[in-house]
């Protein structure tokens, strides 16, 4: 297969998807009822001109990861999804893979909840998908690459976010972290990237290490936590982790209490976090 037979069939789907199954606005003049390649960037994680060299022909191999991503943003399932793997010259992950694949039900589900801050991750918490509210409340993750998008990664290695928890919690989220990916380990033994992740994080965390090779247990615990905003200040939430059963999925989803300051700082922050959003894309 060649680049230009990817490039196509990725413009083709394009094409066929409307911004209102995409969870984006609908408003405005549109030459074509599909998605624009800014959207498609925009839904895949992935920069506007590297779309635009796929669909050209002018960028081959893409990775594994980018492959994925496009299946997301273009809701492709299947045979449709074996395709287009097939198309940049790889196999579509197996069973002894961790699964990254978002399910068309669990993205209908992101698209709806346009005022709650929700983002999916696979089963070594690299971060797959966000919605705008999840943007606007802990960074655009849209820049992240490769390990900086793993949530284990970040805990051991990563600067500090906007989520600072307590010693105590800190140490809570370790060990959930860390037995997590040893969990992911022996279902996905083949899985040569979690591999490199762990392989990576023994080496330049010796907390992570430390926990790894004591066979430290934890578990996630729906907890509060402050979120703290440059443009709001300090925000309150619930964080909820729901699993997918099947695809193995996380579901990160955090809520505040109705009618409340923290509910209405919330609000505000959406708000701005997606005209921000807005304006980089069409600059």
């Amino acid at each position: 297969m060649t680049a230009t037979e990817f490039g196509q069939a990725v413009r083709r789907w394009r094409d066929r998807v409307t911004p209102a199954a995409a969870g984006l606005p609908t408003g405005g003049h549109r030459r074509a009822a599909g998605l624009r390649r800014e959207e498609l960037a925009l839904l895949a994680g992935i920069s506007v001109d590297y779309v635009t060299r796929l669909e050209q022909g002018r960028a081959a191999n893409p990775s594994a990861q980018v492959v994925e991503a496009l299946v997301r943003a273009l809701r492709l399932a299947g045979t449709e999804r074996g395709h287009l793997f097939e198309l940049a010259g790889l196999a579509a992950p197996g069973r002894d893979t961790v699964p990254a694949h978002v399910t068309p039900s669990v993205q209908r589900m992101l698209d709806r909840l346009t005022g709650t801050p929700v983002a999916v991750y696979d089963a070594t918490w690299t971060l797959l998908v966000a919605n705008q509210p999840f943007a606007a409340l802990m960074g655009d993750p849209s820049e992240l690459r490769g390990n900086e998008r793993n949530g284990v990664w970040r805990t051991f290695l990563g600067p500090v976010n906007r989520v600072q928890p307590t010693a105590q919690a800190r140490r809570q989220l370790e060990a959930a972290q860390v037995a997590d990916l040893r969990a992911a380990a022996g279902r996905y033994p083949a899985d040569q990237r979690l591999r490199q992740l762990v392989a990576d994080l023994q080496t330049r965390s010796e907390r992570f290490a430390e926990l790894w090779d004591t066979g430290t247990v934890g578990s996630h615990e729906a907890a509060r936590k402050t979120i703290h905003h440059p443009d709001v200040g300090p925000v309150t939430l619930d964080c909820d982790i729901l699993t997918v059963a099947g695809s193995d999925l996380r579901i990160m989803i955090y809520t505040a209490e109705p009618d409340s300051p923290d509910a209405e700082r919330l609000a505000l922050l959406t708000v701005l976090g997606t005209q921000t959003l807005a304006a980089r894309d069409h600059q």
